[in-house]
């Protein structure tokens, strides 16, 4: 007991000494600094103030109000400006999961530089929110208050050495207003051209007090969001999934009506093959007498969705150099999400049904049957769309302290945040064994409408109610000093120190009546999970101005997490300006990503496959073998096991990164910044498509039944190998002359991406991401967003254009028709008109050329004939704003 008790003292000694090394500064008050000083504040990627000009590091700053104007209106519409994020995951997403068929909560994530979600810091005024609680691993974009934004800020390049091992991609700082001195009122909404998609807004933000003047200041922030939903029939791009020009036929033989398989015989069917099927929801397939159903048809392309949040920050003056802040924030989203009739397979219809082919129940007779039972499968259109209502919400409640001691910039805190969601079956679902007795005892047919009887009977089979939830909980104290300490040849030592100490837990629970009598839930065999850890850190930095024009910045960070062990992570800057027209900069820096809760402990799932596959034994090439059911082993969605691994290593990372900065005039500013960034350890499940593609090598991830008949591939968490990426990020800012008719700026963020290449196995090939669309998802070449400004007294306008080159596609599909996804972009004109006291007009229009999301035969996720993840659906749209402030 006592060695346990004094591991226990030997892993606090680290905050404890960071604790005490804060505490020793503060014997006195410092004095005033003057009015005569600029400010120093601090900026994202270090916890030195300073001047903003002297940051060594690659930082962007998106205000809040050019977004307001370009009418963005979520924080995922901000991020998709930020070149830097490579790819987009939003609502569209619930709509079937994402691409590993797991439930998303309609969470939105940010992923810099295409590493992944779990490898981007999202902050909210410099502290960390609850992670969703379906990945542990990535905040929700849906938490953050955008309404009381004053800007975004987001750093490029690694800061594990700052504000913890998980920043190996960048952070992204959300910075809302300290304080407002009027109350405003605003309400906008964005009116698609085009049926469907429809957003309103509306927001209330008051205050009142000046923290200088009177000593305190508080700030309010309600806003309410939602937009309509857009089904897969309300625009020609995405309404199927079978168009044979391009050679995409992305159906399933799960379909109304159902086909049949004879054992016996060994024959597939489908009685209305020959009438045409169900056109245009199921089609026939000449191949082999079946229909095929176009899911496609019946699918929201983005869901409905509804969000509300509450922010409130209260300031107030402890003295001279002291400042208490008080933060809460609510947020609440709800997401209504459509997808076909549930999937029935299996089923066993007796030849004592009336249904059965050929008897009294009015279905046609078939040629060649043995009278045996048939297997069928069926999806009952009459049961409904399935309908999951996904609700998540987020609070977080942070008092924090900040202020001068002895000298000594300070700032620590305590926050508690938590992250909810849960999915509630609302429509559609049935029981399966219900359904399925009803099928064996006649009274449902599986090839047609249901007659009275077996309408009252599928009724009963309705399967409503929550089928899961999770929470996730953090609970965190910091605490950080910095300061001056002597001259040097370029000016003043500075140095900061700080500590952190952190608990997570996590909570997975799942409803098992429900759960366990539908397996198109996915989460039929699972059960809840649990998981806490605490997570301890010092860390420390070191600003060295060794000259005028020359400054290196030394900072290393040491975290113990009390489940995977501690790591230090070291990072090392410099700033040479040999020019006042001319700035070198670049960083060297390491990262420590430990496995998440959730992707330790997540419960077992059997979920389908996103594409369909053949049977690699049962139905090898699309080649129905002798004892195999063709409607189960061949061209179907799969099954595959997915689950937590607490055999997990942590990643980990290396990132380097080389910038300049021009100004040869103060009109015009241009950088580039090169970073390289090498990843071992990638947590992940392996693609499904590599299983499938390598049967011999994964042979024994396929799991069967005692029969032989499939159960689902073993596709667990687990460390993949090695992520290797470099590129160069682009700014450009140019600032024309004065004229009479106005002001004009141009700006233009780019990011070029050189190589992106992973591992699906340690030590194994490597595979090339870059412009081409693999395994899961594409890494775009370039991408960029430029704007135009305008302002002229009371008026102001901008022009902004969204690119992404093009890529190879999935290109799943016969080598005639593998093709190149063309590029992308939109262009969006909005202007604002201020004559009118306390009243501010926006009118604009997005994608104002009405630009369609290219083709693409991707079958990863449930929208096809395009890509939802890089494309908006909506098409062109007017955006109209109104403010009026008292």
């Amino acid at each position: 007991m006592a060695n346990k008790r004094n591991a226990r003292i030997g892993r606090l000694r680290p905050i404890c000494l960071g604790i005490a090394a804060l505490s020793a500064f503060a014997p006195a008050l410092a004095q005033d600094t003057g009015e005569g000083q600029m400010q120093r504040v601090e900026i994202t990627g270090s916890s030195i103030k300073r001047l903003v000009n002297e940051t060594a590091t690659p930082l962007t700053v998106f205000k809040a109000e050019e977004f307001v104007k370009q009418g963005l209106t979520t924080a995922q519409e901000v991020l998709d400006r930020i070149p830097a994020n490579q790819t987009s995951f939003g609502s569209a997403n619930a709509v079937g999961g994402n691409a590993s068929g797991l439930p998303t909560g309609g969470q939105a994530t940010a992923d810099l530089r295409g590493l992944g979600g779990d490898k981007t810091l999202v902050l909210l005024n410099g502290r960390r929110l609850a992670s969703h609680p379906y990945d542990g691993a990535s905040v929700d974009l849906n938490l953050i208050p955008v309404a009381a934004l004053e800007r975004v800020e987001v750093l490029r390049d690694g800061a594990s050495a700052i504000y913890g091992t998980d920043a190996i991609g960048g952070v992204i700082n959300f910075i809302t207003r300290r304080a407002v001195q009027q109350t405003t009122v605003a309400i906008e909404t964005v009116l698609p051209q085009h049926t469907g998609g429809r957003e309103r807004r509306g927001n209330l933000t008051t205050g009142g007090g000046d923290l200088a003047r009177e000593g305190w200041a508080v700030l309010g922030v309600l806003d309410y969001h939602k937009q309509d939903v857009l089904t897969s029939q309300q625009r020609p791009f995405s309404e199927t999934g079978v168009i044979p020009s391009r050679g995409l036929s992305e159906t399933s033989g799960t379909t109304f009506p159902g086909n049949y398989y004879d054992a016996v015989a060994d024959r597939a069917g489908n009685p209305y093959f020959a009438t045409g099927c169900n056109a245009p929801f199921s089609i026939p397939r000449a191949s082999d007498g079946t229909c095929r159903q176009d899911y496609t048809r019946q699918i929201d392309s983005l869901p409905e969705q509804e969000r509300a949040t509450a922010f409130g920050r209260a300031s107030f003056k402890l003295g001279g150099d002291h400042t208490a802040t008080l933060e809460v924030l609510h947020s609440e989203n709800r997401v209504n999400s459509r997808t076909a009739p549930p999937p029935q397979t299996g089923l066993i219809l007796p030849a004592t049904s009336p249904f059965y082919p050929g008897n009294s129940g009015g279905v046609p007779a078939q040629a060649g049957l043995s009278g045996s039972p048939l297997s069928v499968n069926w999806r009952p259109t009459e049961a409904g769309q399935r309908q999951i209502l996904s609700r998540g919400s987020g609070d977080r409640f942070l008092a924090s302290l900040e202020g001068i001691v002895a000298g000594w910039d300070y700032a620590g805190g305590l926050s508690h945040s938590v992250s909810r969601s849960s999915e509630e079956f609302t429509g559609g679902y049935v029981q399966d064994a219900s359904f399925a007795a009803g099928v064996a005892n006649g009274i449902l047919n599986p090839f047609g409408l249901q007659n009275e009887a077996g309408r009252a009977y599928l009724a009963t089979t309705a399967l409503r109610g929550r089928v899961q939830d999770a929470k996730n909980a953090t609970t965190a104290f910091d605490l950080k000093a910095s300061r001056e300490l002597m001259d040097m040849a370029g000016g003043k030592l500075a140095v900061a120190l700080g500590t952190e100490l952190r608990h997570e837990k996590a909570e997975f629970n799942v409803n098992r009546d429900i759960a366990s009598q539908a397996a198109s839930s996915g989460l039929s065999g699972s059960l809840p999970k649990s998981g806490s850890r605490t997570i301890q850190a010092v860390f420390g930095e070191i600003n060295l101005p060794f000259m005028q024009n020359l400054e290196a910045s030394l900072a290393a960070r040491w975290d113990h997490y009390s489940d995977v062990g501690s790591t230090t992570n070291p990072k090392a800057s410099f700033r040479w300006q040999p020019h006042k027209t001319f700035v070198l900069r670049g960083s060297v820096s390491t990262g420590f990503r430990a496995p998440t809760l959730f992707e330790k402990n997540a419960p077992l799932s059997r979920n389908d496959t996103s594409n369909s596959y053949n049977d690699p034994i049962l139905c090898p090439g699309g080649v129905p073998q002798p004892g195999s059911n063709p409607l189960r082993d061949c061209d179907l969605q799969q099954f595959k096991l997915q689950g937590g691994n607490p055999e997990l290593q942590p990643e980990k990372s290396r990132t380097f990164a080389l910038g300049a900065v021009f100004e040869p005039t103060a009109a015009v500013t241009l950088a580039l910044d090169y970073f390289n960034i090498h990843l071992r350890e990638k947590i992940g499940a392996l693609p499904e498509q590599a299983i499938y593609g390598n049967y011999p090598k994964y042979a024994d991830r396929f799991l069967r039944f005692p029969d032989g008949s499939p159960n689902a591939i073993l596709d667990l968490n687990e460390n993949l190998g090695k992520v290797r990426t470099d590129g160069v990020d682009v700014s450009l800012t140019w600032r024309a002359p004065r004229t009479d008719f106005g002001n004009f700026t141009f700006t233009l963020d780019g990011t070029y991406i050189h190589n992106y290449e992973y591992q699906n196995e340690r030590d194994g090939e490597f595979v090339q991401n870059t412009g081409r669309y693999a395994d899961n998802y594409v890494v775009f070449r370039w991408r960029h967003n430029a704007s135009l400004s305008w302002r002229s007294g009371v008026w102001s306008a901008t022009l902004a254009h969204n690119f992404k080159t093009g890529y190879d596609d999935q290109n799943l599909v016969d080598e005639a028709f593998r093709q190149r996804v063309p590029s992308y972009s939109l262009v969006n004109l909005s202007g604002t008109y201020t004559g009118f006291k306390n009243v501010s007009l926006t009118a604009g229009v997005k994608n104002l050329f009405d630009k369609e999301p290219p083709f693409s035969n991707q079958g990863t996720v449930f929208q096809k004939g395009y890509d939802p993840r890089y494309t908006d659906p909506i098409g062109r749209a007017l955006y109209l704003r109104g403010s009026y402030s008292f």
